[in-house]
């Protein structure tokens, strides 16, 4: 049986998920895009090609590895995208919830069964219908849970709000012992230098308590707010428009001082370097073009204090 425990972002990372891009399905039409990033990709004529994104994932699994983590990959389905895995599930503490996604992804889930499989299913939460919420809008920090969320307005008209309010009900009600601290993110459809597709495009804690942090991703002023005065305005690693579109808050915490990044994000990974922090770059560019980088291709299962 896997062993579940997660409480944080950072702490030492010792098995996760990882998606895989071995049958993708090629380059969906316009229609079939749910991102604004997808759909600038396939306009452009720069969706990635399957093997470009096995090859990039094939390296972020040699730096998983390398620090001895226990990597697993969801089953192939034909012509289906897998690559983000961190939206089909989520794990706080010892429970596993499977994510009620957006609709055109639900199949992402059966790809997971064998491990799901291998967990007790005491373990294992299902979400009512009226649920929606996607692992790239929950964190775990400790005794708090971030998550990004879309209230009714939005949630019926954009796309790409991917948690409700019901999905942030759910979490209080489902662990209770955690304070839940909600942010709305601002969505566009249409825009990908706009929208904040779940929280982690806008916002990651890191480290001991830095953050990354993209300011403009949420609706209300006073949600920055609290997460500078939370953190700290010394902690706060800002990250512009530019860099939120190239999805520079998305890296991966293995430790609490080694972090994964793209290679391009050369301010960035200056800034953690000065910082303490080790920077394992590696490309993954052609990932990033599906609206997503690191952490979205991930679904840690159990981190641990050494």
């Amino acid at each position: 049986m896997i062993e579940l425990n997660i409480v944080d972002e950072n702490t030492a990372l010792k098995s996760v998920i990882l998606g895989t891009a071995s049958s993708n399905g090629g380059v969906p039409s316009t229609a079939e895009a749910y991102d604004p990033k997808s759909l600038e990709s396939i306009n452009s004529g720069t969706y990635p090609a399957e093997d470009a994104l096995s090859l990039e994932m094939k390296g972020f699994e040699t730096i998983l590895r390398k620090y001895n983590v226990e990597v697993l990959r969801p089953d192939e389905l034909q012509n289906v995208h897998q690559v983000y895995a961190r939206d089909i599930g989520f794990v706080i503490e010892n429970k596993f919830v499977v994510s009620n996604i957006v609709g055109e992804r639900a199949q992402e889930i059966s790809g997971i069964n064998t491990i799901l499989n291998t967990i007790s299913e005491s373990h294992i939460v299902r979400p009512g219908e009226e649920v929606r919420i996607e692992g790239g809008d929950v964190m775990p920090w400790n005794s708090k849970i971030f998550v990004g969320f879309s209230k009714t307005d939005d949630f019926e008209k954009y796309k790409v709000s991917r948690t409700n309010e019901a999905g942030v009900n759910f979490l209080r009600a489902t662990f209770k012992n955690h304070e839940i601290i909600p942010f709305e993110l601002v969505k566009s459809d249409t825009d990908p230098r706009v929208n904040a597709l779940h929280l982690d495009c806008c916002f990651q804690p890191i480290g001991s308590g830095d953050v990354i942090l993209y300011r403009n991703g949420f609706k209300s002023q006073s949600d920055v707010d609290l997460i500078v005065s939370r953190f700290g305005e010394q902690r706060i690693i800002e990250i512009d428009q530019e860099q939120m579109y190239n999805m520079a808050p998305n890296v991966f915490s293995i430790t609490p001082k080694v972090i994964v990044s793209e290679v391009q994000f050369k301010r960035l990974n200056k800034e953690l370097t000065s910082r303490g922090y080790h920077v394992e770059a590696i490309r993954y560019g052609e990932i990033s073009k599906m609206g997503g980088l690191f952490r979205c291709s991930t679904l840690p299962l159990n981190r641990v204090n050494e």
